[in-house]
């Protein structure tokens, strides 16, 4: 049996429906899929958020009006489900100490925070599949390299995170694309490669992301 969902899509500062409501009321299950998978091009500088009503209809906005949307957040392991309110909770929370390590190691503020959104989406408990732990997602070898005791703890997560990008900037002669590839990818992986960027899909996604969430920040944090 093929199966549909409703959608009703409100975009009002991506500049392509402005103030305008678009309804798929029948529209496949694949366009959601598209959509959140990112196969459909959406502008980056705008967050989207999602609702699904008790009818299952699914509610896309950039512009949520209620509690009861999630902010979708574009990471490099894909699209993460995070509740409005506690995606802006956290990001309000943590600013400061964001702040604090971004000066200490000479970064733009903006450029951890886009790190952060990348690998984590501000969620200080995040662990991936590789065993990567916190907001800034430090593997234990560069816990350890960076006296990192508890990889949880967000102020000392970030402190090993943004002394980490700050020796890869200085490693590459502050080419920051490199400096995520190696933060990504790992410094000899770019180094073995020529000091260049591997040419691991997953490494040249990431890049991208947080390029694009660094321009947004820049305009806005």
């Amino acid at each position: 049996m093929t199966l549909f969902i409703n959608i009703i899509i409100k975009l009002q500062t991506f500049g392509v429906l402005d103030n305008v409501m678009q309804r798929c009321v029948t529209s496949r299950i694949g366009f959601v899929c598209a959509l959140v998978c990112g196969l459909i091009a959406l502008p980056v500088h705008a967050d989207i958020y999602k609702f699904v009503d008790k009818y299952g209809r699914v509610y896309l906005t950039d512009r949520p009006d209620h509690e009861g949307y999630k902010l979708l957040i574009r990471t490099w392991k894909g699209w993460e489900e995070q509740s409005y309110a506690k995606a802006e909770q956290n990001r309000r929370l943590f600013a400061p100490s964001i702040a604090n390590a971004a000066k200490k190691n000479q970064l733009p503020h903006t450029l951890v925070h886009a790190v952060v959104t990348a690998e984590s989406a501000y969620n200080p408990n995040a662990v991936s599949k590789a065993g990567a732990v916190g907001l800034m997602q430090l593997m234990p070898e560069t816990a350890k390299r960076y006296h990192v005791a508890n990889r949880r703890d967000p102020v000392a997560n970030l402190r090993g995170g943004t002394a980490y990008l700050r020796d890869l900037l200085t490693l590459f002669d502050n080419n920051l694309v490199l400096a995520l590839a190696a933060y990504n990818a790992g410094e000899n992986a770019v180094i073995a490669h020529g000091k260049k960027i591997p040419p691991y899909a997953e490494t040249q996604r990431y890049i991208a992301r947080v390029l694009d969430y660094y321009r947004e920040y820049r305009s806005k944090l």
